[in-house]
């Protein structure tokens, strides 16, 4: 951080503030705290006629892997507005039943990614704006598993196929340790 985001300033130390536990970035002219919270990124399991829906990833990173429809809540945007955007801007896709299906905390990367799950609307779906280069419905057995762009992806299409759809969210928590990803489920 070079300067405060709420007076300017470069007098910027990284210290614990009084009463806090963890270092924060602090300006020494106007004594603001800029705390830096995780990301919260909001996606959905789409099914229809027992398939889940794709998108092959058109933009960095990941390009060219396939990916649930996802991607950071926007401020003053509803958790269920988000994931259904998200839908709209990478596949062209709707659901009118979406329901909390995952909730994990990424602490390697300081992101909370939280599932949705739906039924696709009249089964419709196509490549959105800029984001995605294909959709495509998959069987579990059609899955290119070894082309998922992300781990959390692999993970929620795994609890999907092993759990069902839950009564109550699943959580878990997915860690990166000496380059292994460590995928714990609550």
């Amino acid at each position: 951080m070079k300067n405060c985001s709420q007076c300017g300033s470069k007098n910027i130390d990284y210290s614990i503030p009084k009463g806090d536990n963890k270092e924060r970035y602090i300006c020494k002219d106007c004594g603001f705290i800029h705390y830096q919270n995780p990301n919260i990124v909001a996606g959905s399991i789409l099914e229809w006629d027992n398939k889940i829906l794709l998108c092959k990833r058109a933009i960095e990173p990941r390009i060219n892997c396939w990916t649930l429809p996802a991607g950071f809540l926007e401020n003053e945007e509803p958790l269920e507005t988000g994931a259904a955007r998200e839908c709209v801007e990478e596949a062209n896709a709707y659901s009118d039943d979406m329901k909390i299906f995952s909730i994990y905390s990424l602490i390697h990367i300081s992101q909370i990614y939280i599932m949705y799950y739906g039924t696709l609307k009249d089964g419709k779906h196509s490549p959105g704006l800029e984001e995605s280069f294909d959709t495509k419905l998959y069987t579990k057995e059609e899955i290119p598993w070894d082309e998922l762009a992300f781990p959390i992806i692999t993970e929620n299409l795994k609890l999907f196929y092993e759990k069902g759809k839950p009564n109550m969210p699943y959580t878990g928590v997915v860690d990166k340790v000496d380059n292994e990803y460590i995928i714990k489920r609550n």
